[in-house]
């Protein structure tokens, strides 16, 4: 599962754009990532500049 840890994301979209399956959105400045829609691919995880993007 890929998930945002909320209190590190800087809120700066980067992550958004380079989902293949559109599953992550901003929420009140955060990125949130639908987990009925993610395919867990990762791309996310290597934009986030802040690391603020896990794989558990």
């Amino acid at each position: 599962m890929v998930r945002v840890e909320t209190e590190e994301c800087v809120g700066c979209e980067s992550c958004v754009p380079v989902c293949p399956v559109g599953a992550i959105t901003m929420q009140d400045g955060k990125a949130v990532i639908d987990q009925g829609t993610c395919t867990e691919c990762q791309a996310c995880v290597a934009t986030c500049p802040v690391e603020a993007i896990k794989v558990e």
